[in-house]
C-alpha cells in the first residue's frame, strides 16, 4: 500500500509497504479522507517526530475488525468511520476528571501507520474509546473533520463564553474560521475576525463573522474598543503560535475575560506581560490542546447539522501522490483552508 512519509520538514516522499494485518484486537480502515493539520506545517513541531507517516483527520471504511474487539464494539465490517488518533482509557485519575487528553494511555495511543496511507490498523483503545460511526449524510470529507471541529468545541468550552458576550477570534485559518461556525453555539453574540489575509478576512464573513479586522491596515485595539463601546472581548481566542500576538492579545480582552492560547509556540519562546494587568482585571488566561471523545461526538453533531459549512472550510483537493503541494499550499497559509486528501481505493 501508498503512504506518505516524513524526512525533514518538505521532504515527503510516497512509499510502498506491505499491508498491515490487524490482530484480533484491532481493525484495518480503508482511509477514504485525510485533512492536512496545520500543525504538521510548524518544523520546530513535525520534525523532531520524523521519519514517520503523516495524517490524523481520517475517515474511512472498516475492512476487517478482529473478533475479539468485535465483541466490545458496536462496529462491523462496511461501517463508515471517523477516528480519532487518540484515546483516553476513560478509567484513569485524568478521564475520571474529564481531561481527557492528559491520560498516559491518550498520549501514547496513536493509529498505525499514520492517516496518509491507503490503509490503516486502528488499535482497541481508539476502536472502543473514540471511534465514530458516520451518518449517511456526513461524507467521507466532512468524516475527515471530525477532529479538527472537535478541538474547536473543546476550545469554545474551556474558553467560558456566556451568554451575550462577545468573541475575538484572532488568525483566520481553517481553526479559526470553526471557531467563528460554533461561537453563537456557545452563547456569543457578537462575533469578529481578525487576520491579515484578505481570502481569510472575507471567508471570516461568510463563515458568520459579524465583523473583521485586516490587522495589516487597522489598530486592532480601536477597532475592538469602538465596536463594543469600550467594553472589549469576552473571549479572546488566539490562533497563531506566537509570544508577542499572545501577549498583546491581554489587552484585547474584558474586565472578566478570558483569553485563549489555541496554538502552541516554539519552545524557547516565553510569554511576558504585566501580572497587575491580569489580576486587577480578572483575566483569566487558558489553553485549549486537542481534544477527548465527548468533543468528537459533539464536533460530529455540529457537521450533521450543517453548523460546520465543510465546503467553505475544504478548499483544495488532492490525491494522495500530491501531498507535497497540499502541506505547500498549507504552509503558505495564504488563499487556503483546508486541504483534503482523497483516496480512490
Amino acid at each position: 500500500m501508498k503512504v506518505a512519509k516524513l524526512y525533514r520538514f518538505g521532504d515527503i516522499k510516497i512509499e510502498e509497504i506491505p499491508l498491515p494485518e490487524p490482530s484480533p484486537k484491532e481493525a484495518l480502515v480503508r482511509v477514504k479522507a485525510c485533512g492536512i493539520c496545520s500543525g504538521d506545517v510548524m518544523p520546530w513541531y513535525i520534525e523532531k517526530k520524523a521519519p514517520l507517516v503523516l495524517g490524523h483527520e481520517i475517515s474511512g471504511e472498516i475492512v476487517k475488525i478482529g473478533d475479539e474487539i468485535r465483541a466490545k464494539v458496536s462496529l462491523n465490517e462496511g461501517d463508515r468511520v471517523a477516528i480519532h488518533h487518540h484515546a483516553p482509557c476513560m478509567s484513569c485519575f485524568y478521564c475520571r476528571r474529564g481531561d481527557f487528553v492528559q491520560c498516559d494511555t491518550w498520549k501514547k495511543s496513536k493509529i498505525i501507520p499514520g492517516g496518509l496511507s491507503e490503509y490503516i490498523v486502528v488499535p482497541e483503545v481508539n476502536l472502543k474509546n473514540d471511534t465514530l460511526k458516520l451518518p449517511d449524510s456526513v461524507s467521507f470529507e466532512q468524516g475527515a473533520l471530525v477532529e479538527p471541529v472537535a478541538c474547536v468545541v473543546k476550545s469554545l468550552k474551556r474558553a467560558n463564553i456566556k451568554k451575550g458576550d462577545t468573541v475575538l477570534v484572532i488568525g483566520l485559518g481553517v481553526m479559526g474560521q470553526i471557531h467563528i461556525m460554533l461561537a453563537k453555539d456557545f452563547g456569543a453574540q457578537m462575533i469578529i475576525g481578525a487576520d491579515m489575509v484578505p481570502f481569510r478576512l472575507d471567508k471570516a464573513l461568510e463563515a458568520g463573522a459579524d465583523y473583521v479586522v485586516d490587522v495589516s491596515r487597522e489598530d486592532i485595539f480601536e477597532k475592538l474598543s469602538d465596536l463594543t463601546d469600550g467594553l472589549m472581548a469576552q473571549a479572546v481566542i488566539v490562533g497563531p503560535g506566537n509570544v508577542d500576538v499572545i501577549a498583546n492579545s491581554t489587552k484585547l480582552v474584558s474586565r472578566g475575560g478570558t483569553l485563549l492560547i489555541f496554538t502552541p509556540t516554539p519552545p524557547e519562546q516565553r510569554l511576558c506581560f504585566s501580572v497587575n494587568d491580569i489580576y486587577f482585571n480578572d483575566i483569566t488566561i487558558t489553553t485549549s490542546y486537542s481534544c477527548g471523545p465527548d468533543d468528537t461526538k459533539e464536533a460530529l453533531r455540529f457537521i450533521e447539522n450543517g453548523v460546520v459549512n465543510s465546503d467553505l472550510l475544504i478548499t483544495h483537493r488532492f490525491p494522495l501522490e500530491k501531498v507535497k503541494e497540499a502541506y505547500e499550499i498549507t504552509a503558505m497559509a495564504k488563499n487556503s483552508l483546508k486541504c483534503m486528501i482523497l483516496f480512490d481505493n
